[in-house]
C-alpha cells in the first residue's frame, strides 16, 4: 500500500484531524477549513504554504480565522507522525481535497461540502464509485430484507457495485449478499474505521480488492447521530443511483439522507421500493422513482437508466409552461390536434 502523503495533507491533517484524546486546540470544521481555503486562494497560495509563518497572518486576515489557534494545531506535527504511524500500521490510507487521488464525484456532487480528508482501507482505485446506494431502516421487515437480498445479488451478477453505509439492518445485509456473491462494495462508515476494516471478513474482502471502507470521519471515531446523519450524502455521491428500501417518515437517517438529496439541484436519482409504507410513499411525493418487487430481465443498469430518464421526462413536462408545448410538439413531430404523428 502507497502510504505517501503529500505536503498538502499533512497540513490538513494538522488543521482537521482528531489527533488522540488530547487536544491543544479544535480541529479546524468543514466550514472553517472553506474559510481557509479562501483566504489560500485569494493570495494564491496552497496549504503546505502554512508551514511558512509568515504567510498565516495572510490567510487569517482573509478567513477570519484566530490566528493563535491556526498556530496550534500547525505544531502538532510530533503528535501527528505518532498517529499517523498506528493508522498506516493498520492499513489506513488518507487523502486530502489537494490530491488527485480525491474523488472526482465527491467534488462535482457535493462541492464545498466535500470532506477536506477522506480515511479508507481498500483499493482506491475502488474510489471511482459508481454503482447502486442500498441503504435502509436498521429494523427492516421480513419482505424488506428479501428485496435487499435479491437487489444486491442483482447488482453483483450485473459487476454494478453496491455503496451503503454499513449500519445495522438494509445496509450491513446488501453489503454482506454483495460480497457474499463476488460483487464489489463501498462502505461509506461514520464509526470506528479502524476496528471495522479488523475484522476477518471484511479483512478477506480488502485482500481480495472488493471492499473499500472510506470515512470522512478520523479512523477511532465514535458513533454519532450528527456524524452518521452527515455521511449519507458522501453515500449518493459515491453512487450513481440510490434505493430505498424502507425508512420511517421523517425519522432517522435513510429519510433525511434520501430527502437531503432529492432536494438537490443535480440529484441522484433516487429510487424507493414500491410498498405500503408510510416513508417510502413519502419519498414518492418528494420525486423519488418507484422501484417494482420484480423487477424485468433487462440488464439492471438498463432499467435504473430508463427510469431515470422517464422521471426526468415525466418532471419536464410537468414542469412546463403552456406556451412550451406547441415547440415540443414541433421537435418530437406531435400533432395535439389529431393526436398523431406529423
Amino acid at each position: 500500500m502507497n502510504t505517501f502523503l503529500t505536503d498538502d495533507t499533512k497540513v490538513t491533517i494538522l488543521l482537521c484531524a482528531v489527533l488522540g484524546k488530547e487536544q491543544v486546540a479544535k480541529p479546524l470544521t468543514q466550514m472553517e477549513y472553506n474559510a481557509l481555503v479562501r483566504g489560500l486562494v485569494a493570495h494564491k497560495l496552497r496549504p503546505s504554504d502554512l508551514l511558512q509563518s509568515e504567510n498565516i497572518p495572510k490567510v487569517v486576515k482573509e478567513s477570519g480565522l484566530d490566528q493563535s489557534r491556526l498556530e496550534l494545531l500547525l505544531g502538532r506535527g510530533v503528535q501527528m507522525g505518532f498517529v499517523l504511524e498506528e493508522w498506516q500500521r493498520s492499513g489506513i490510507w488518507i487523502i486530502s481535497r489537494s490530491d488527485v487521488e480525491y474523488p472526482k464525484r465527491l467534488r462535482k456532487h457535493l462541492k464545498d461540502k466535500a470532506p477536506p480528508l477522506l480515511f479508507g482501507v481498500g483499493d482506491k482505485a475502488l474510489l471511482t464509485g459508481g454503482g447502486v446506494a442500498i441503504v435502509g431502516s436498521r429494523n427492516v421487515e421480513i419482505d424488506g430484507e428479501a428485496f435487499t437480498r435479491k437487489m444486491a445479488d442483482l447488482c453483483a451478477t450485473s459487476m454494478l457495485p453496491v455503496v451503503s453505509g454499513g449500519a445495522r439492518g438494509v445496509d450491513q445485509i446488501a453489503m454482506n449478499v454483495a460480497l457474499n456473491a463476488g460483487g464489489v462494495v463501498i462502505g461509506v462508515v461514520a464509526e470506528n474505521l479502524l476496528k471495522k476494516s479488523l475484522e476477518r471478513t471484511a479483512r478477506n474482502a480488502i485482500a481480495d480488492e472488493r471492499l473499500l471502507l472510506v470515512s470522512p470521519y478520523h479512523p477511532n471515531a465514535r458513533f454519532t447521530v450528527g456524524t452518521a446523519m452527515a455521511r449519507n450524502k458522501f453515500i449518493y455521491a459515491m453512487a450513481d443511483y440510490g434505493l430505498v428500501v424502507q425508512c420511517d417518515y421523517k425519522s432517522g437517517g435513510t429519510w433525511a439522507g434520501a430527502a437531503e438529496e432529492l432536494k438537490r439541484a443535480v440529484a441522484r436519482p433516487v429510487f424507493v421500493r414500491a410498498s405500503k409504507t408510510k416513508g417510502n410513499s413519502k419519498l414518492l411525493e418528494l420525486g423519488a422513482v418507484s422501484w417494482s418487487d420484480n423487477p424485468s430481465d433487462a440488464p439492471l443498469s438498463k432499467q435504473l437508466n430508463d427510469l431515470a430518464e422517464g422521471k426526468k421526462q415525466e418532471e419536464a413536462v410537468k414542469n412546463m409552461d403552456l406556451f412550451d408545448y406547441p415547440l415540443m410538439a414541433k421537435e418530437e413531430g406531435t400533432d395535439f390536434k389529431s393526436g398523431g404523428q406529423v
